[in-house]
């Protein structure tokens, strides 16, 4: 009997142990233990355009009919993570754009972040950091097309966001490691105004182009790629002529350094801005000019301007009794390719 009460107790001892040692183990548990835990603090610049000397921010024109801050883009919802290991693998994750717990394995990493909220964009290469790339999809319109053949004529892209870290040391702590980022623009808008001497009253619909713009950007650094192309685009009537706000990755070949403003250069690209109107008799007339001096100083971003656009009566023609349908462009409409 002492013998089977010896071993009772000593059983009871064990298995004492044990739990003891279950405790112990729970060094491995994302609560209790060391591991990596990243959260990331996202902050959005909400820049529509850099200043290489226009000074738009300080000196804004009321004829504009809006203010400079109107045109900032708004904050992105979703932000697309790449880590990149040092075996040259990747992992991808997806956070809403306040952020949050950003996984990963111990080591040294290189990090990439967009947001993930696009529609138009097309995304090229991000299995390799440097190669990693956004363009948009295909546009085509057979009246621009037929006397602009030499580049390729795309849609605008939509609001991209992105930042690039060189090098982060993802560690195992106790708690969560806080990292702040800012996410910085890699698409910029143009406000364009096509301003009208006379005529403007026989014009029922207008849309665009814009020549020699960038046809990439290159996430890594934000420099963009060295193939021009033409955005096609529609436009709206105002009091005074035709406007658009037009995004754009800016003009060709030029540097990114991590998004930041650099000196304005030469590219050596020309640009061309078109304007297409169907007047209320169903003509159309076509306007070109060459903005390339505009675009020297606004690479990324701004105010693009033209005037002495004129209509003439004997072009409108009796215009009195044909009005246009806002879809009236017929057989003329755009045609936007699918994404890859």
């Amino acid at each position: 009997m002492k013998k089977l009460n010896g071993l009772f107790l000593l059983s009871l001892g064990c298995l004492s142990m044990l739990s003891g040692c279950r405790k112990d183990l729970c060094y491995d548990h994302d609560v209790h233990g060391l591991n990596v835990r990243v959260v990331l603090f996202p902050e959005w610049e909400q820049e529509w355009e850099r200043d290489y000397g226009m000074g738009w921010q300080d000196n804004w024109p009321a004829k504009h009919g809006m203010d400079y801050e109107e045109l900032r883009p708004d904050i992105a919802t979703g932000i697309a993570s790449f880590v990149y290991h040092e075996d040259g693998s990747y992992t991808e994750r997806h956070l809403p754009g306040e952020g949050g717990l950003l996984p990963m394995s111990e080591g040294e990493k290189q990090i990439l972040l967009y947001n993930n909220d696009t529609r138009y964009i097309v995304f090229d290469g991000l299995h390799v950091s440097s190669k990693a790339s956004a363009s948009t999809r295909t546009r085509t319109r057979a009246t621009y097309s037929q006397d602009h053949a030499q580049e390729k004529t795309i849609s605008a892209p939509d609001m991209l966001y992105g930042t690039w870290i060189d090098s982060y040391m993802a560690t195992p702590t106790s708690e969560p490691v806080p990292l702040a980022v800012t996410l910085r623009p890699l698409v910029y808008t143009y406000l364009i105004r096509y301003e009208f001497d006379e005529g403007l009253e026989h014009v029922a619909l207008a849309r665009g182009a814009l020549s020699g713009m960038a046809e990439s950007v290159y996430l890594q650094d934000g420099h963009t790629g060295e193939n021009a192309a033409t955005i096609l685009f529609d436009c709206e009537l105002k009091d005074y002529g035709v406007e658009m706000m037009l995004t754009s990755f800016g003009v060709p070949d030029f540097p990114g350094d991590h998004y930041g403003p650099q000196a304005g250069r030469q590219t050596g690209q020309q640009q061309m801005l078109n304007l297409e109107v169907m007047l209320k008799n169903g003509t159309l007339k076509e306007f070109d000019f060459d903005v390339t001096d505009q675009l020297a100083t606004q690479p990324r971003g701004g105010v693009i301007t033209v005037g002495g656009l004129v209509v003439t009566d004997e072009e409108a023609g009796n215009d009195s009794g044909f009005v246009v349908d806002v879809d009236g462009w017929g057989e003329y409409e755009d045609i936007e390719l699918p994404l890859n």
